[in-house]
């Protein structure tokens, strides 16, 4: 028993090791071509490691194509929009699960409805809207569709109806406002499940293409996702600068998991606990 114990934990650690570098290879390769030279990641057969360590690509889209202003414009934009939707979402979420109002079921049902409406729907008439309140190619406007999610009220509502009512009485009972409750209990009880959608909001705004695309009609406003397309429409056979802006690109990523990852893994595991 033990013995079968002992083979079946280390054919699941292979699996698990397996898909890791599965997963890892093209992003390995990809730094390293990005610290190739020109024309050297395109040879047969494709090299793995550079054979000489080349920054220049770096050099030549931060010097070149303002990378450093896109880089900037996609931190504005992603920290304004985590920021803002947390608050709205967090909020919305704490009315319907502690607060009484009417038709307050029937409101969250229909909210959970508008999920299944694809976003590029509602893109034309919100561009519209924005174009005569004189927000396109403004922070504010590639910023207003991410402020709030059904799919961000819904993650925090269910969460919320899991704290004890008796802490909400008992604070009201001191004379707590629904504002003080909300920020000195709810909030802190709250922490990892908004740092979890904190993380599924950031990495969305951030890699967000499409909507960025269609409001900001002047490239000193793009950000990255979308300066990367451009970058290779214009150089397409240049591999090692694709792949130089692709880094540049996942690297704030890569280090905000790295950093918040113990969060994000005890707020999915929160996450679906049941009303």
């Amino acid at each position: 028993m033990k013995r079968k114990f002992i083979i079946k934990s280390v054919l699941l650690n292979l699996v698990a090791i397996s898909i890791g570098v599965l997963t890892l290879v093209p992003f390995v390769w990809m730094i390293s071509a990005s610290l190739m030279k020109t024309g050297e990641s395109a040879k047969f057969p494709p090299r793995f490691i550079p054979s000489e360590i080349d920054f220049s690509h770096y050099v030549f889209l931060f010097q070149n194509l303002d990378m450093a202003r896109y880089f900037l414009n996609s931190l504005i934009v992603s920290i304004l929009i985590t920021f803002i939707s947390l608050l709205f979402n967090s909020m919305a979420a704490y009315a319907f699960a502690k607060l009484k109002f009417g038709l307050k079921d029937n409101l969250f049902k229909f909210l959970l409805s508008l999920m299944i409406v694809p976003g590029q729907v509602t893109m034309l008439p919100l561009f519209l809207m924005l174009k005569e309140f004189g927000l396109i190619n403004t922070y504010l406007g590639i910023s207003i569709p991410g402020m709030a999610s059904v799919f961000g009220i819904f993650l925090l509502r269910q969460f919320m109806l899991s704290i004890p009512d008796s802490l909400i009485d008992a604070a009201r009972i001191d004379g707590a406002s629904d504002f003080k409750i909300f920020f000195r209990i709810i909030i802190p009880l709250s922490r990892s499940i908004l740092i979890t959608l904190a993380i599924f909001t950031f990495i969305g705004a951030w890699n967000d293409f499409l909507w960025p695309l269609i409001i900001m009609t002047d490239s000193y406003m793009y950000t990255l996702p979308v300066a990367l397309a451009s970058l290779m429409g214009e150089h397409t056979q240049d591999i090692e600068l694709m792949m130089a802006g692709s880094v540049i690109t996942i690297t704030p990523i890569v280090i905000l998991f790295a950093l918040v990852q113990k969060y994000y893994i005890s707020g999915i595991l929160i996450g679906s606990l049941k009303e």
